[in-house]
């Protein structure tokens, strides 16, 4: 359709990459048939069909700008792919991963440290969280919201009993003890931390945001949800009076339209705007693939490939994509659901709610109902990074959907016991 769109006949590169995502597909298909039967038949086929989208538009925005992106989108998809493989075959039951609790935390601590070494550390648009070594670069954040997510899991599946029932009642919500709030005050102080140290709002918001989602699957306490948007609610403000490119990020949502805003050399509302144009442009049913002009905003294959699907798809192929990941997040979900172990629920929650709110932040700053963060979209946008965690991400869905589907093991029959007191008697008579 690209193809079509553009120059009115079928793309050059239409057997490599649709036949390279196809081969991709059938392979982990394989592999899963082969060593997790029971796992979540919906899981895959929903990221190959985002994976395949993501593909599509960047190869369009390569048509318009000249550049060669998909070719990499694809060669990282493999690797992506090759990596959840390895996550299935390799991991034969996720409750191991319990065992590494701590060192998943010392993990997390290693790569949020890394972009700040002089020497790895690379500052991109104004934000300290890449690592490079000559051409190649790589964003360690992503990585650790896994470690993070395991980290999370074991804690609190051990803690989960002086969380939930110590504390006294305060206005109907039960509150808990001083001591008790430790760890979420350590995790304020460490998402606060990676903004300021890498000026990085959306990965200290999505960390946070892990952090109390588990917490609550741990608990079911909502006092720990009021808890946690108070200390983001002031780690936000006191950010905001601090730093400049917050205040940028606030006054370019707030007021992206006035002249002074729009022209600001840097943090200014122009990439908002003209995301915001296209959006208007695309209409209900959208201009076509191949027929718009996404490629006038920045960085429209990765920050703003929602406006550049919502030109070309409209509103109704957007919400389309939007379905897509709710169906994600909620097998996700219903995985964790469904598992039988606590640490499997937490942790196939907490992966499913890192989706959800990373879709949700970025959606949410694209469509201007609150501020740009920086995030991009799982599988969409183009970024060998999250497209890699992405994928491990789903391979770990699927390992734990295995033993969450998986029938239970039939009890072996009881041996015969001794003969009851009516049998004796009637072989007496």
């Amino acid at each position: 359709m690209v193809g079509l769109g553009v120059d009115g006949e079928w793309s050059a590169g239409l057997p490599q990459y649709g036949g390279g995502l196809a081969a991709l597909a059938l392979v982990v298909h394989g592999v899963l048939r082969w060593r997790a039967p029971y796992a979540d038949p919906v899981l895959l086929p929903v990221a190959v069909a985002l994976n395949g989208l993501g593909l599509a538009v960047i190869h369009r925005l390569d048509l318009a700008e000249g550049s060669a992106q998909a070719p990499r989108q694809l060669l990282w998809s493999a690797i992506g792919v090759v990596a959840a493989t390895v996550v299935v075959v390799a991991l034969r039951d996720h409750r191991l991963l319990r065992r590494y609790t701590f060192v998943a935390m010392a993990a997390s601590l290693v790569l949020l440290l890394l972009p700040l070494l002089p020497v790895l550390g690379r500052t991109i648009n104004g934000a300290r969280i890449w690592i490079g070594v000559g051409p190649l670069s790589f964003q360690p954040g992503e990585i650790a919201k896994i470690t993070l997510a395991v980290f999370f899991a074991g804690y609190l599946v051990t803690a989960r009993d002086t969380l939930s029932l110590a504390g006294r009642r305060v206005l109907g919500l039960r509150l808990p003890r001083g001591r008790d709030l430790g760890p979420i005050l350590v995790a304020w102080a460490g998402s606060v931390g990676v903004l300021v140290l890498q000026r990085d709002l959306g990965t200290s918001l999505l960390f946070f945001g892990l952090f109390v989602a588990v917490l609550y699957l741990a608990t079911e306490r909502v006092s720990w949800i009021a808890i946690g948007l108070v200390l983001f609610a002031g780690g936000a403000y006191v950010a905001y009076q601090l730093f400049g490119h917050v205040q940028q990020r606030v006054s370019g949502w707030l007021d992206p339209f006035d002249p002074e805003v729009y022209d600001r050399a840097a943090g200014g509302s122009y990439q908002l705007v003209q995301g915001l144009f296209g959006l208007a442009n695309g209409g209900l049913t959208g201009t076509g693939l191949g027929r718009g002009r996404p490629d006038i905003v920045p960085f429209a294959n990765s920050d703003f490939v929602l406006a550049s699907l919502g030109e070309e798809l409209g509103l109704a192929g957007l919400f389309a994509v939007l379905a897509l990941y709710l169906v994600l997040v909620e097998r996700g979900l219903r995985t964790a659901i469904g598992v039988r172990d606590g640490f499997g629920k937490l942790l196939a929650g907490g992966l499913a709610f890192t989706v959800a709110l990373q879709c949700f932040v970025v959606a949410g700053g694209v469509l201007r109902v609150i501020p740009l963060t920086g995030l991009t979209m799982p599988f969409l946008a183009a970024g060998g990074s999250s497209l890699l965690t992405n994928w491990i991400i789903i391979g770990l869905l699927l390992r734990i959907s295995d033993a969450a589907r998986r029938p239970a093991p039939t009890p072996a029959p009881a041996p015969p016991g001794p003969a009851t007191s009516e049998t004796q008697i009637v072989r007496t008579v």
